[in-house]
């Protein structure tokens, strides 16, 4: 595995995904291939709890309360999972966390075999699942850094989201089929199957023991964490746009009475597969993402057109277009989530990239799990629909006072920042 940049493809072949960390890493693959499996059971459970809680108690309220149960596991076990996955084998940790879920997928099909299943159990299971993925996260996101050279991160952050994309697509489309003819339990049963065979994959990867600079997990090196991230004003830019995207314009927790009021209750495994499909789209001809160097700005624009793809389809009375705008979402999702990637991976020291990449994570999950809530909110009181549009429409407006509010978000340069110039020389001297 080597650092030196490879040459610049062209036409065709320089939109499509560049494999390098693929061809490089034996872990990269197989991390890859454990990362898929889960994703797309993971997204199997993500269709059939909401549509489970809609059924037992028909409130959008209640359905919402989702993203609540979930908020201070995020906050709590977010930031002391960074403050883990620096101090801590990140390999072990990322297998027993894996394991925890799948026992938690166990709790859910036995519930629903049940001849009267119970609400509170999945409230339960959804707040222990924050906690595990907020342990879990910060020490995945840090481990893809340690087993992909440097000038491979950007192909790396493209593959990834491939990778989660393909689940996303695949998981939503098939859990609204089974859900709707086979039900709850199989869809249950087959995410509790893709954590056995991740758990089978990822032990099979190297250790990765913590940096010997790397503090001891604390309330002082979460402090350090957090003061070196508020140092970092375009890192801080990355954090607010994320978390005004998904707190304005999340609309998932809402889609089961969407498709309802649109008379398409077909619909709701492809509403919940076309943010997905459009990420995978943009996934597949990501290979121009490597050319580009203000990722700050792409970051922004791509936000504010989230915004407002996601109003777009809040106006649209037909289901059709309702998913055009969500697959259009989707894409401009993704494009954000690969800049913002590039940026952390490439500009973060590695004794801090744990604690970093807990705050990460409240950044990238905070928003939806409270976006949740409020979408739900938003519909018990004046309608679904406009709950919709109306996030769209605030998210493109927050987003663009961000960016006047954050100008080194804005003027960010990986080829003349004095971070990832930094980074890149610690990599350097880490291989002589």
């Amino acid at each position: 595995m080597t650092d030196d940049a490879p040459a610049s493809p062209s036409g065709l072949r320089a939109m499509l995904p560049d494999l390098a960390p693929w061809r490089a890493s034996r872990d990269f693959r197989r991390l890859w291939y454990s990362g898929l499996v889960s994703n797309f059971g993971s997204f199997l459970t993500f269709v059939a709890l909401p549509v489970q809680l809609k059924d037992l108690t028909g409130s959008a309220a209640a359905v919402g309360a989702i993203g609540a149960v979930e908020l201070l596991p995020l906050l709590v076990f977010g930031l002391y999972g960074g403050a883990l996955a620096d101090a801590w084998d990140k390999r072990k940790l990322i297998v027993w966390t894996e394991a925890g879920q799948g026992l938690l997928s166990a709790g859910l099909l036995l519930n629903a075999l049940l001849p009267h299943p119970a609400v509170w159990p999945l409230y339960v299971v959804a707040a222990l699942s924050s906690a595990l993925v907020s342990v879990q996260r910060p020490a995945l996101d840090s481990l893809w850094p340690r087993i992909v050279a440097h000038d491979h991160l950007p192909a790396a952050a493209s593959l990834n989201s491939f990778r989660w994309t393909v689940g996303g697509v695949a998981g939503p489309a098939l859990a609204g089929v089974v859900v709707a003819y086979a039900g709850l339990g199989w869809a249950y049963g087959a995410d509790l199957l893709t954590f056995v065979v991740s758990v089978a994959l990822v032990v099979r990867i190297a250790p990765a023991p913590a940096s010997h600079e790397a503090a001891k997990p604390s309330l002082r090196s979460i402090v350090e964490g957090a003061r070196y991230a508020w140092s970092r004003k375009e890192l801080l830019g990355t954090y607010a746009v994320d978390l005004a995207a998904m707190f304005l314009a999340m609309p998932l927790a809402v889609l089961p009475f969407l498709a309802d009021e649109l008379d398409a209750r077909w619909s709701l495994g492809l509403m919940y597969a076309s943010v997905p499909l459009g990420a995978l789209l943009v996934s597949l001809v990501s290979g121009w993402t490597g050319r580009v160097h203000r990722h700050g700005r792409m970051v922004v624009l791509a936000a504010a057109l989230w915004g407002l793809a996601i109003a777009a389809a809040g106006v649209m009375s037909d289901v059709w277009l309702v998913l055009l705008f969500l697959t259009v979402a989707g894409g401009c999702d993704m494009v954000s989530g690969i800049f913002r990637g590039i940026m952390w991976n490439q500009t973060i020291p590695d004794e801090l990239r744990g604690r970093l990449a807990g705050i990460e994570l409240l950044s990238y999950s905070v928003g939806p799990t409270v976006g949740q809530v409020r979408s739900g909110g938003f519909a018990a009181w004046w309608g679904v629909r406009a709950s919709v549009w109306s996030g769209g429409v605030l998210c493109a407006g927050a987003v663009g006072l961000l960016a006047l509010c954050l100008p080194k978000l804005m003027t960010y340069d990986a080829r003349t920042d004095e971070h990832a110039a930094r980074v890149r020389d610690q990599r350097a001297a880490a291989r002589v």
